[in-house]
């Protein structure tokens, strides 16, 4: 791909934009003009990109003062006069794409900040930054052009890969391990024990949480987000994960590759999700399931048992009326009471079930087996 010429740090020329990331300009001539910013439909002017990526806006579309727009193909007509468009397969992530190029992360300023803690048996990469109250632990190892924000802390042995950005307050207790280009947001700890304890009479007794937790490549970690280390084993997040904010995984969860998790989702532990699952804010999966890969988990769900095929799962009683939840409730009481209930044809049927069963066990299968 050619390099893309720039005006300043903040505009791009609609065709460098679109040699970097595909589509067709239309009018083709406005490949010339110049964006100065990327924009919500609503907030956009004259200079910002916008997108359209469901159907639901064509109308605010209409409204819009932006300048330039990607869309889907079918969604032109919706597009007002006088306004350029980039039409692509897939808007919403080709407009993600170019919201990074309008916003590159800040340049890295190598060196150990003065107030930085770090251990002489520490190992620290080409082009670290460590600022200002970070505490790196003995043989902990970080790798090239890594940001360790103000505040963190990384154990002992810790392993930290290359372009990873650690934000303020992070802290990664003892022998974890982090891969390549992982993003960790303030606040969140990985590597806190698991909750292992065993019941002795009435006083619990801690089961020492000895395995780590291994994060691959390409993750991200949101902030206040608790990832506990394994009991004995690792609890594992695989390559290019997403967790949102405030979320509890707990010892021993397996995450396959790609999954996306919401805001306060609870996993406990020994949950294993396939690779690429999603799940809603909210959600929760007990203990020692097992998701299959590809499923998709709406808000509030509570995950009782394992799901062995892919799917859409909902485990939410519709909103209402406290009164009428009632109502609903005692219902389904009810209705469950009546499936168990003998009605008078199921009665016959296992009547006659038991006078067959009877009359197989006074007339043996003579093929049958003497151990069976």
């Amino acid at each position: 791909m050619p390099n893309a010429a720039r005006s300043d740090s903040a505009s791009w020329r609609l065709a460098d934009l679109v040699d970097r990331l595909g589509g067709v300009v239309n009018p083709p001539d406005a490949g010339s003009d110049w964006v100065r910013r990327v924009s919500s439909i609503e907030s956009a002017t004259r200079d910002s990109l916008c997108f359209l990526a469901s159907p639901k806006f064509r109308a605010s579309l209409a409204r819009s003062g932006a300048g330039f727009v990607v869309l889907r193909t079918e969604d032109c007509d919706a597009v007002p006069a006088g306004m350029v468009t980039v039409t692509v397969a897939n808007p919403y992530l080709w407009f993600a794409r170019a919201a990074a190029l309008f916003s590159p992360p800040p340049p890295l300023t190598p060196g150990v900040h003065p107030h930085a803690s770090v251990d002489p048996t520490a190992s620290l990469g080409p082009g670290c930054q460590v600022d200002a109250g970070a505490v790196i632990a003995a043989g902990a190892q970080v790798g090239a052009n890594t940001r360790v924000g103000a505040g963190v802390y990384l154990g002992q042995s810790v392993e930290v890969g290359s372009q990873v950005c650690l934000h303020p307050r992070v802290t990664i207790y003892d022998g974890c391990k982090l891969g390549d280009r992982v993003i960790v947001h303030s606040g969140a700890v990985i590597g806190a024990d698991g909750f292992g304890f065993a019941r002795d009479g009435t006083q619990w007794v801690k089961i020492p949480q000895t395995g780590r937790v291994l994060i691959g490549d390409d993750c991200e970690i949101g902030a206040n987000t608790t990832i506990d280390r394994g009991a004995l084993d690792d609890t594992i997040i695989e390559r290019g994960c997403k967790l949102d904010n405030q979320i509890q995984i707990a010892h021993n969860v397996r995450l396959g590759e790609g999954c996306a998790l919401a805001a306060c989702v609870g996993i406990a532990g020994s949950a294993v999700l396939g690779a690429h699952c999603q799940v809603g804010g909210g959600a929760g999966i007990l203990g020692h399931l097992e998701i299959a890969a590809g499923t998709v988990i709406s808000a509030m769900s509570l995950v009782t048992r394992s799901i062995p095929d892919s799917g859409f799962y909902t485990g939410v009683f519709p909103l209402m009326a406290n009164r009428d939840w009632e109502h609903a409730a005692a219902r389904l009481r009810r209705d469950a009471r009546l499936r168990r209930r003998p009605t008078a044809a199921t009665t016959a049927i296992t009547t006659a079930n038991t006078a067959n069963t009877a009359t197989t066990i006074l007339k043996p299968d003579p093929s049958a087996h003497a151990s069976d």
